[in-house]
């Protein structure tokens, strides 16, 4: 089972509020090399949801993917702050899929904990510079930051 790293602002959905919905879509990825991650999930799929842009960045919980990726609908709604108006229902370049909640930490496990740790040197996260909001995770990636909750 292929595992991820998926970032969101807690101001826009953090994962008390996919606690809180059970289930979501999870759309607005507008970087071509997060989009082509998302593409290659699968339903089953776990990852790592990140609290990013706050206050104490980090690793929250965890989520499962529930469904294949489909087109982003959030690109052609005017009214959607990820609208984007060369998207069209014949060419709609983004991606979207469906998430649920399967935990919360108790506490989030902070980004400077995360770059400490020597088994995550090569977790994208962790280098300086990066800015994805979607990637990959090894499974020794994965149960290295188990360990720290």
């Amino acid at each position: 089972m292929p595992f991820w790293l998926m970032k969101s602002e807690p101001d826009e959905l953090s994962i008390h509020d996919l606690q809180r919905l059970g289930k979501t879509r999870w759309d607005g990825v507008r970087n071509y090399q997060a989009r082509n991650f998302i593409r290659s999930m699968q339903a089953g799929d776990q990852f790592l949801f990140y609290h990013s842009s706050c206050p104490q960045p980090g690793v929250a919980g965890i989520a499962h993917i529930e469904s294949e990726p489909y087109p982003d609908p959030a690109a052609l709604d005017p009214q959607s702050h990820y609208f984007d108006a060369k998207a069209s229902a014949d060419k709609n370049p983004w991606t979207a899929i469906d998430v649920s909640f399967v935990e919360a930490f108790r506490q989030v496990i902070p980004l400077a904990e995360l770059k400490a740790q020597t088994a995550l040197a090569d977790l994208a996260l962790v280098h300086k510079g990066s800015r994805l909001s979607v990637m990959p995770v090894t499974e020794a990636q994965w149960t290295a930051i188990l360990l720290l909750k």
